[in-house]
């Protein structure tokens, strides 16, 4: 439950991040935060979903990993997520441990692709990619065969990146079983789901 001390939290952690996103030169030091909007938005579709399991492709400082973590928790659903980055990793398993979350989350310092290979047929009930977005048309095969029958995929960036997101999007959209449409929250959300 998303109670007003956790959401002045989630604020001050997203403000904090801010900050030291403007006073860092390069990317990999970077903590590439989502909004509060987007962290309210895939809160929302988590917990009316009901996610069992959710798995997050970018887990950068884990910021988006909390907002998935807590609705997770709110239905005894559980959260993987993945980033190549151990140092972001430690970042997020430290920002976890502040919300009490570790228990709801599996965190891979790995490549996504071989967490996509190891996960079951149909298990996931809502994926949230938000990583290196040329790598996604790769991902959409795997997508396809672990996505449950209505299940819902978020990717972040789609309005403030249209360019990159554009090839992952074609591919989408020319995939049978598949209604997929961006809402203008955040940078912009690509919404898919699986009609199935």
């Amino acid at each position: 439950m998303l109670t007003g001390e956790r959401l002045a939290r989630l604020q001050q952690l997203w403000e904090d991040n801010e900050a030291h996103d403007h006073h860092v030169a390069t990317r990999a030091e970077k903590r590439l935060t989502i909004t509060p909007q987007t962290g309210r938005f895939l809160y929302q579709l988590s917990r009316t979903r009901r996610a069992r399991i959710t798995l997050e492709i970018g887990t950068s400082s884990g910021y988006s990993t909390l907002w998935l973590a807590l609705a997770a928790q709110a239905h005894k659903g559980q959260v993987v997520s993945v980033d190549h980055s151990a140092h972001k990793i430690a970042l997020a398993h430290a920002n976890l441990q502040a919300f009490a979350l570790e228990p709801v989350v599996t965190l891979h310092a790995d490549d996504a692709f071989a967490v996509l290979a190891n996960t079951a047929d149909e298990s996931v009930d809502l994926l949230f990619l938000d990583a290196d977005r040329q790598r996604y048309p790769g991902y959409w095969p795997e997508i396809t065969r672990i996505l449950a029958p209505g299940a819902l995929l978020v990717m972040d960036n789609a309005l403030s990146h249209v360019e990159e997101c554009a090839p992952f999007v074609q591919a989408v959209l020319a995939t049978r079983g598949y209604l997929a449409e961006t809402y203008p929250i955040g940078k912009g959300q690509f919404v898919i789901l699986k009609d199935l």
